[in-house]
């Protein structure tokens, strides 16, 4: 693990020294940066983003955090007793800190599975449906004929766009979430 301070970070960001220090925390598991300003925070964040293309995440408890939570590519915002400006700025809120586990292996992995099984239905709902279309108006000469009325192509998309997604994002849970807080390398296999 790497702890740097505030101080030596105003060196360590300056551009000559940018890439030494990225070689040095690609080599560690952790690394912590204590009494920083809200500034450093925020380039810090920013060049591990640009320079390493990583996904970032912020996780951030109070108003000096805003701006790393902002930059980042997911901000969770602790509500704690430096108030609720970390939260209003974040993508996800927790109450305390010990539920980021939770929130990365359980909730992640969920939405992960979800998000892509949906991004699939999506395509072939839609490859169904403009199939029939393109049948259809090659029997019909390319005549331009609705096959449908427009209140029934609503309807379709109503009913196939939004009722299978709110069933499946509520009843969809692959692996159990007992199993993926015992098994954290779940959430590396699933992406």
């Amino acid at each position: 693990g790497l702890v740097i301070d505030g101080k030596t970070l105003e060196h360590v960001l300056h551009d000559s020294l940018q890439n030494i220090f990225l070689e040095l925390t690609e080599k560690c598991r952790a690394v912590v940066c204590c009494q920083a300003t809200p500034l450093q925070k925020s380039v810090l964040v920013r060049l591990v983003r640009n320079k390493l293309k990583a996904m970032t995440l912020a996780v951030g408890d109070g108003a000096n955090d805003v701006s790393m939570i902002q930059v980042a590519d997911t901000g969770v915002g602790i509500s704690g007793q430096e108030g609720m400006q970390a939260v209003m700025a974040s993508d996800f809120a927790i109450s305390q800190f010990r539920h980021l586990r939770k929130l990365l292996l359980v909730h992640g992995h969920w939405c992960y599975t979800r998000l892509t099984n949906m991004v699939l239905y999506f395509f072939y709902k839609n490859v169904a449906y403009v199939n029939l279309l393109f049948w259809y108006q090659f029997f019909c000469g390319f005549s331009g004929t609705s096959m449908t009325d427009y209140w029934i192509l609503i309807l379709f998309n109503l009913l196939f766009t939004s009722v299978p997604p709110i069933i499946y994002g509520v009843l969809d849970k692959d692996v159990s979430a007992e199993i993926l807080m015992q098994l954290p390398q779940l959430y590396m296999m699933s992406q």
